[in-house]
């Protein structure tokens, strides 16, 4: 057996853009570190979802750990809300919550600035607690930046067969899909999509709580702070994703016969990590690279595979910040694939893809296949395999895998 780093780059991925002579972030972007591991190794492409599919962050990485799931997926809400440290059991409902600013009947931005303190999210979760539901409790919890998460348990069973409130996601087979969303969209309300009892029960709970957490918000003391300091207020809410049971899945371990080890720094992580049974390693700075490359050299060993997920690239992606998107990928370059440029070493693999693209001119995730880099000591290298990039990977040997085979394709080479 060998020792497996495995980093995927959040939304790395993208398409030409006209403010970058027509080539990608990638393509125009300074990686001498990537390049060099790049030409040690196979390229290939993923679609890490499936065709057509423009998927979130969670589904894509259970996807790219090796995980399916045919019989339904349990949804954002549910992962997060375990990585966020909330009780939950099946009947429960959870769901992903996005602080957002609304202004006359209308959402200005999803996000509300992208710049919430924590203190200001730990006091709006105090005021929420405002919140009254009929035969019906909750725990709401802010985790990170402008992110939440929540759960409402009631007197009979929930179901999560109801539509999202966040115009940017649709609901797909229990999982977010990203969709085109209008710079200024109207309120949206939570609609059953069963008509059963259970999901009926559901949507009213949430417009319920949707309703009265903007009057709480809008009121709040914080938001009026922000609103004198020149910031949006975070005076509504959104959720999507809903969840309404904890899936039973195979172990890391026992699935690939590999330990599994996750660097964590979202709920999304520590969520997955958690129902797959990886030991989790904090990272405690999540602007610190370099120190989550020494994290990532620290925890290789012989039968384990070493999973990082790299944030940056795709909040630029959907800022639209091609030159900022660019600049990002090169710290990147710098300071972790510049801290572990000694690998690979014998016996080890180093794997590199992205969860999804989220092209700049889109502003959001797309469904487009994403560039894979498999590179070892012994691995014979591809003769196009120059730079990480979307053209590269297209001529590479490995070809087009769907996210499911990755692993077991870099467990698998030499």
């Amino acid at each position: 057996m060998k020792e497996v780093g495995y980093i995927l780059l959040d939304g790395c991925s993208d398409r030409p853009v006209p403010a970058l002579n027509y080539s990608t972030p990638l393509e125009v972007a300074s990686t001498p570190n990537l390049d060099a591991i790049a030409r040690k190794g196979k390229m290939g492409r993923v679609i890490t979802v499936g065709r057509g599919i423009s998927p979130e962050s969670d589904i894509a990485v259970f996807n790219m750990l090796g995980y399916s799931f045919d019989k339904g997926y349990p949804g954002r809400g549910v992962v997060e809300s375990i990585g966020a440290g909330l009780e939950m059991k099946d009947g429960d409902l959870a769901l992903r919550a996005n602080f957002a600013t609304t202004s006359n009947g209308k959402i200005t931005d999803r996000r509300a600035g992208r710049d919430m303190t924590a203190s200001d999210a730990g006091t709006l979760q105090e005021e929420l607690k405002k919140v009254r539901l009929p035969d019906a409790d909750f725990e709401f919890r802010s985790t990170i930046g402008h992110r939440a998460v929540l759960v409402i348990r009631a007197n009979k069973p929930l179901s999560a067969e109801i539509s999202n409130t966040d115009p940017g996601y649709v609901r797909m087979k229990g999982f977010g899909a990203a969709r085109e969303a209008k710079d200024v969209e109207a309120i949206q309300t939570c609609k059953p999509l069963r008509r059963t009892e259970a999901s009926k029960r559901a949507a009213e709970l949430v417009n319920s709580f949707s309703t009265q957490a903007m009057r709480i918000l809008d009121e709040a003391k914080v938001n009026q702070d922000r609103k004198r300091d020149g910031k949006k207020a975070a005076n509504m809410l959104l959720f999507r994703d809903a969840g309404s049971f904890i899936p039973k899945l195979p172990p890391f371990e026992e699935k690939h016969h590999y330990k599994g080890v996750a660097l964590v720094e979202m709920p999304a992580e520590v969520g997955i990590a958690i129902l797959l049974n990886m030991k989790m390693v904090k990272v405690d700075d999540p602007a610190d690279l370099s120190g989550k490359a020494k994290l990532l050299k620290r925890e290789m060993r012989e039968g384990t595979v070493v999973y990082a997920h790299i944030k940056g690239p795709d909040e630029f992606g959907h800022d639209g910040d091609a030159p900022g998107k660019r600049k990002n990928i090169e710290t990147i370059d710098k300071e972790f694939f510049g801290a572990i440029s000694d690998l690979p070493r014998d016996g080890t693999t180093l794997a590199v893809s992205c969860d999804h693209a989220t092209p700049c001119i889109l502003k959001m995730h797309s469904a487009d296949p994403v560039p894979l880099l498999i590179t070892g000591k012994r691995t014979a290298a591809d003769a196009s395999s120059c730079r990480f990039t979307e053209k590269d990977a297209k001529a590479g040997s490995i070809g087009t895998l769907s996210g499911r085979a990755v692993l077991r394709k870099v467990l698998s080479s030499d």
